[in-house]
């Protein structure tokens, strides 16, 4: 029988990507706009804490969100009532944004009048995790019903994560969710993440949350 030929492959499948999301970056850094790439999962309650990061920011700084979706623009109409800049991102069936995709939604939104723009990435712990945005930072929320253990199940999703927003710790009474072994296991993976547990329903923790982003932003901006 003959055998196997086996093709070592040493570049990165993402190598395209990455440079694009470099270039990226350093084009919203020359235009002065902060992108914030938001995940999660479905349900975990993104948008409720966007439009509560939104009502404490909007007076001093200028905010537009992109909302991906595989379909619908439930989440954009619900941004738009904010009254901050909105628009939906169709990703055709893609679990996932790449760099190429997020600048082809900021070039149709424009980002000249913004400060912060974020990006609602598509609702999983899996996809977005692996491709680079060409965001400045990347922030993932973990809801109390998920459970403490999605740090060691999804591990890149918290390796690439900049900040780690866990959310609402008003029903931690209700499941058996262990908030010091979450805050561990995510540290395992990341010593550096920045971590906040907040309520978007009761807005317990967003005033810090709302707080960290404006600081990161006027120092993006500056």
């Amino acid at each position: 029988m003959d055998k196997v030929r086996i093709i070592e492959v040493k570049q990165s499948i993402f190598a395209d990507n990455d440079r694009d999301a470099d270039k990226l970056r350093e084009e919203l850094k020359i235009k002065k706009t902060f992108l914030l790439n938001l995940m999660s999962s479905p349900g975990s309650g993104k948008t409720t804490f966007l439009k509560g990061i939104i009502k404490r920011l909007k007076d001093d700084i200028s905010i537009g969100v992109m909302e991906a979706d595989i379909d619908s623009d439930v989440d954009a109409l619900a941004i738009k009532e904010t009254g901050v800049k909105a628009i939906q991102l169709h990703t055709g069936g893609m679990c996932h944004l790449d760099a190429s995709m997020t600048r082809q939604g900021l070039e149709e939104f424009g980002v000249n009048d913004l400060d912060l723009v974020v990006l609602e990435n598509v609702g999983n712990l899996v996809c977005p995790a692996e491709f680079d945005t060409g965001a400045v930072k990347n922030a993932v929320i973990l809801s109390v019903p998920e459970g403490h253990d999605k740090p060691l199940k999804y591990p890149l999703m918290f390796q690439v994560a900049d900040i780690l927003i866990i959310n609402k710790i008003d029903v931690l009474d209700y499941f058996d969710f262990d908030l010091e072994k979450v805050k561990a296991y995510a540290l395992m993976r990341n010593p550096k993440l920045k971590i906040f547990t907040v309520s978007a329903k009761t807005e317990e923790g967003l005033d810090d949350v709302a707080s960290y982003l404006k600081a990161e932003v006027l120092a993006w901006t500056k």
